[in-house]
């Protein structure tokens, strides 16, 4: 582990430099277009940068298991315990602490079992820790993310801004990787009443953004409360920019476990809004989709029970029919509608098809989606409908960049 530190430290001497109100930024190197994830150093990677920030410090840490450290794969709460640093408390998102919480489950405060850190969580009911926040100096952030808008870390990153910003505290991003970040799609959210832990910001559905743009975005849109601004200084992943497949080391949630379930998901949980199966409950999430009717396709699967996923596993115990995807090539997909709009122009009895028609708005930041599908419109269609919201979203996105873009590479 020292020599770990000790490579780090030589890799990662950079400075620091202004970058908006309230936000710096680290300097990164010249970027190199690679597709390994051997060459890149994440945020929490680059200890020499940050560790000096929090010495002498009391310190909160939102993370989960996917905040590691080096090829060790070394927790990042490890980490800071080994450096004497002075935790006081973690945050997890959705999933819990070490990621093993189902879906959509609410969880208590609690006491990690490997460290003793005691845990707090900012998702269900729990949003605001203003006493926990008030006891300490700087607050980490380090979550990987996967691009979705419904990918609820991005929820936790604002309400931890919120927390920093209300109480006038430090927060410093170790940014990642978007294994997404290649596409920018879909529609973008407006009206509030869309607004909910799987639509909570005005950005696009695949919004093309890591952690620290968005954390940059939040601050340069105002979108915190009453405006306020929150101190943050992000620490950039080197060697990494927008074109690049990235394969994540960690699984991010339990039905995510590879890069083909990362990539398919952009185009299979708007299917959360139906009673179709995405896999939950095999061994191949967000792999393969099916339903309880030969209609839908000769593939065949059974959902169980998994680890992560037992609660809330649509069509358990039943013979579905589908279609296995397992053979697609993660690079070579992007999002698309060709799925959702497959299944339900197979679906004899159409009004049945979005069995939670509130919860798939919500999916999708807009009820049009859903109705121009009942309406029987082509996937052209819907995308041109949402298209001038894109451009100007993607004017916006440019803003707050911090890696090269695929319209800038091309």
């Amino acid at each position: 582990m020292k020599r770990l530190f000790a490579f780090l430290a030589l890799t990662s001497f950079l400075t620091f430099t202004s970058c908006a109100s309230k936000l710096a930024v680290v300097n990164q190197a010249s970027f190199t277009s690679i597709n390994n994830n051997t060459q890149i150093l994440t945020g929490a990677d680059q200890l020499a940068i940050y560790l000096p920030m929090l010495k002498g410090k009391k310190v909160g840490v939102m993370g989960n298991q996917t905040s590691i450290v080096g090829q060790s794969k070394t927790h990042l709460v490890d980490v800071l315990l080994h450096e004497q640093i002075n935790l006081k408390f973690a945050f997890a998102p959705e999933h819990g602490f070490r990621g093993d919480v189902e879906r959509g489950e609410k969880f208590d405060n609690d006491v990690d079992s490997k460290t003793g850190l005691p845990l707090y969580t900012l998702y269900g009911g729990n949003q605001k820790q203003d006493s926990i926040v008030k006891s300490i100096d700087v607050m980490i952030f380090d979550l990987q993310d996967v691009g979705a808008r419904f990918y609820t870390y991005i929820t936790s990153l604002h309400r931890v801004m919120e927390l920093c910003a209300k109480h006038n505290k430090k927060l410093i991003i170790l940014d990642r990787p978007n294994p997404n970040g290649d596409q920018v799609d879909g529609p973008v959210r407006h009206d509030d009443k869309f607004k909910s832990d799987v639509s909570w910001h005005k950005i696009a559905m695949i919004h093309g953004l890591t952690i620290g743009e968005l954390a940059q975005m939040i601050n340069g849109e105002k979108w915190l409360e009453d405006g306020r601004q929150c101190d943050v200084t992000i620490i950039p992943v080197q060697g990494y920019d927008h074109t690049m497949m990235y394969d994540l080391p960690v699984v991010p949630s339990p039905s995510l476990p590879n890069a083909l379930s990362v990539r398919l998901y952009l185009s299979l949980c708007l299917f959360e809004g139906t009673d179709i199966s995405v896999g939950r409950g095999t061994d191949w999430p967000f792999q393969i989709i099916g339903y309880n009717n030969p209609v839908y396709g000769s593939f065949t699967f059974t959902p169980g029970e998994r680890h992560g996923m037992t609660k809330h596993v649509e069509g358990k115990g039943a013979v579905n029919y589908g279609l296995d995807l397992r053979n697609i090539i993660p690079s070579e997909h992007k999002f698309t509608l060709k799925f959702l709009l497959d299944f339900y122009n197979k679906t004899p009895d159409k009004s049945t098809f979005f069995a939670r028609p509130a919860f798939f708005d919500k999916l999708a930041g807009t009820d049009q989606l859903r109705l121009q599908i009942l309406a029987g419109k082509s996937e052209q269609d819907i995308r041109a409908s949402w298209a001038s919201d894109l451009e100007v979203y993607k004017l916006m996105r440019k803003k707050y960049l911090l890696y090269p873009d695929f319209e800038q590479t091309n």
